[in-house]
């Protein structure tokens, strides 16, 4: 199974960058040296563009607007203007890699509108034969005409997707076992397309949680903070997902 220590070691160490970056960012804003200050901005945002290019890439296939609508980079340059005006908000370094998300969650806040979930899909997902998850595999690859639908689509620098492992969804060490069974009968390819799948048909709130804790490798207190919720609320939306999901997985893939 795959590990990605090299990955979760990379996001750990941006997140440095990103939190020692504070100090000479209010530093430049008392210099009122705006070019240096956007110059790193644009250093410390590659995680947000890939929050922000997860927001678009739900509400694209929630059909809220077309794939060419909006791009990240429309409002990675609000984003700009936001942090230049309001960093001073940041009481400490510790606090400035979370409240860059609070922002943008601010900024999409109006075009991204939550959309209800498919109730009937998650009612009878412990008795869905191959057959038909193939089939749903199938219809979720496609538009209906042919074409590539948003995953195989969209992997560029407007829009990007996420490469989902069974680390991502079996975590407890209790759970190791489950996991091995079904790491050897899956390829990588194979898992993402099936969570790619489930997370389409979850509730929005429910899927954000499970991208920003196992994408963006935030804490439960910090993604209750960005989300405006209560941890107990973060906690249950993250089991809950992680449930539906390893349900999804056995009863498509044991036999």
């Amino acid at each position: 199974m795959k590990t990605n220590i090299s990955y979760y070691q990379n996001k750990n160490e941006f997140r440095l960058f990103v939190t020692k970056s504070f100090s000479n960012l209010i530093n430049l804003k008392k210099e009122e040296n705006k070019t240096s200050f956007n110059k790193l901005v644009l250093k410390i945002l590659p995680e947000i563009r890939s929050y922000i290019n997860e927001r678009l890439n739900i509400a694209i296939e929630k059909g809220h607007f077309s794939k060419m609508k909006y791009k990240a980079d429309d409002f990675i340059d609000q984003l700009f203007i936001t942090v230049y005006d309001n960093i001073e908000e940041v009481e400490n370094e510790n606090d400035f890699y979370v409240w860059l998300f609070k922002k943008t969650d601010e900024l999409l806040e109006d075009i991204v509108v939550e959309e209800e979930f498919n109730e009937l899909f998650f009612k009878n997902i412990e008795d869905y034969s191959k057959l038909e998850w193939d089939e749903m595999q199938e219809e979720f690859s496609t538009d209906g005409g042919g074409d590539l639908l948003l995953i195989e689509e969209l992997d560029d620098m407007s829009y990007n997707h996420n490469d989902y492992t069974l680390n991502h969804v079996f975590i407890e060490n209790n759970e190791k076992k489950m996991a091995e069974k079904l790491d050897k009968e899956l390829t990588d390819d194979k898992i993402n397309e099936h969570i790619e799948l489930v997370l389409h048909n979850m509730p929005v709130d429910m899927r954000i949680v499970f991208y920003l804790f196992t994408n963006q490798k935030l804490k439960v207190e910090e993604i209750a903070e960005i989300q405006k919720k209560t941890i107990s609320e973060v906690e249950k939306l993250l089991n809950d997902a992680k449930k539906v999901l390893q349900v999804s997985l056995f009863n498509r893939y044991s036999n």
